[in-house]
């Protein structure tokens, strides 16, 4: 059987760690193409000064136009070529971090987040968009970035609402990694190097990243709601620290090398009800969460831990807290439709899946969350 893990060549985190990019940067030259929208060039203008003059370094800043399109990258591309930069940074979310993932194409690439909002930090893949937002392609590069440096401090002072769904995003790790790992699904770690053209073999998981993906569970039970409240204090703790590195590393690598399944398929078929559109990926990932769990008949045990830890930080249980008031039924099997595609990862459980199946577990999930919810106040 092949397996295959990926991971970043080296994933730094701490306090006031952007202080230290001029020597990451200093690693492959003395340029950097830094990719990143003007706003977060903003938030971190003191630190990246004061870094790019003790190291003696230069950032060529690229005005990035907030979309992940085909024309942004080849304008990036070539503002790089023009200004001889030596390596790429990609600093702020995930559009911005894609962006700077296509630009370097896995070579000299450094990644900088200042939000913990989804794993995308450590991944050796992107998506692509249109100009006006619209889904393009999915790209993968031969290698994930050189170096993943997060700033904690950054992160601390970030919105609440986006460690949050950081932690949405979290929370399916361990669920899918288990479910594909049963079924002993291909994981995106095996996609490099022309998959598509038939020229890269699929691999399995490994029983690393699915150990990496339940230390993620499990920290997100143990530190979640205690990180939140330090980040609504703006302040880093030992909790918040914990839960940076669950949805930045051990979800990046847990979704990679470990695989994804229900969860993130149902995400995907939730986003054709406009009401979602106002909702982030983790925090509709989360519903989806709960959906994979009816849709495996998970013990009941298990369900609750997982309905307790989204109400302990905020996260959505049923359809109304992702802007669903209301779901026909034929609205129901258009999702479940979306999430059944012969591509999706729902396809990955280890059992055969129905669009009727799927829409039944989301229905279910739906009257399950909101019952608990319910009871819980």
């Amino acid at each position: 059987m092949r397996k295959a893990f990926i991971c970043p060549s080296k994933y730094v985190q701490g306090e006031n760690e952007l202080l230290n990019l001029g020597y990451f940067v200093k690693s492959f030259g003395s340029s950097a193409l830094l990719i990143a929208h003007s706003d977060d060039v903003a938030r971190v203008k003191t630190q990246l000064d004061a870094t790019a003059s003790k190291y003696g370094v230069t950032f060529v800043e690229s005005n990035f136009g907030g979309e992940c399109s085909r024309q942004e990258v080849a304008r990036l591309e070539e503002l790089a070529k023009q200004n001889k930069c030596d390596c790429t940074i990609g600093l702020g979310g995930g559009k911005a971090i894609d962006t700077a993932k296509c630009v370097a194409k896995g070579h000299a690439l450094i990644i900088a987040p200042t939000i913990a909002a989804t794993d995308a930090p450590t991944s050796h893949s992107a998506v692509l968009y249109t100009p006006d937002g619209a889904f393009d392609d999915y790209a993968y590069f031969m290698q994930s970035p050189s170096v993943v440096l997060v700033d904690t401090t950054v992160i601390a002072k970030a919105p609440v609402r986006l460690l949050v769904a950081g932690m949405g995003d979290a929370l399916s790790t361990y669920f899918e990694a288990r479910a594909t790992s049963a079924s002993f699904s291909n994981v995106n770690a095996g996609l490099p190097c022309g998959a598509r053209e038939g020229l890269c073999p699929p691999a399995k998981g490994t029983n690393t990243a699915l150990a990496l993906a339940k230390l993620c569970y499990d920290t997100l039970l143990a530190d979640g709601a205690k990180a939140k409240e330090a980040c609504e204090c703006d302040i880093v703790t030992p909790a918040f620290e914990n839960i940076i590195e669950a949805n930045s590393l051990l979800s990046g690598l847990g979704f990679e090398s470990g695989g994804l399944a229900g969860a993130h398929a149902i995400h995907d078929g939730l986003t054709i009800l406009e009401g979602t559109h106002g909702y982030y990926h983790g925090e509709k990932v989360a519903f989806g969460t709960i959906a994979q769990l009816v849709l495996e008949n998970a013990p009941a045990h298990e369900l609750e831990e997982v309905l307790d830890f989204c109400l302990s930080v905020g996260l959505p249980v049923c359809l109304k807290d992702i802007g669903v008031d209301k779901i026909t039924d034929q609205e129901l099997i258009a999702v479940a439709e979306k999430s059944c595609i012969p591509e999706e990862s729902v396809h990955s459980m280890p059992f055969p899946i129905t669009v009727e199946a799927v829409a039944a577990a989301i229905k279910v999930a739906d009257k399950i969350g909101s019952s608990y919810k319910q009871s819980r106040r």
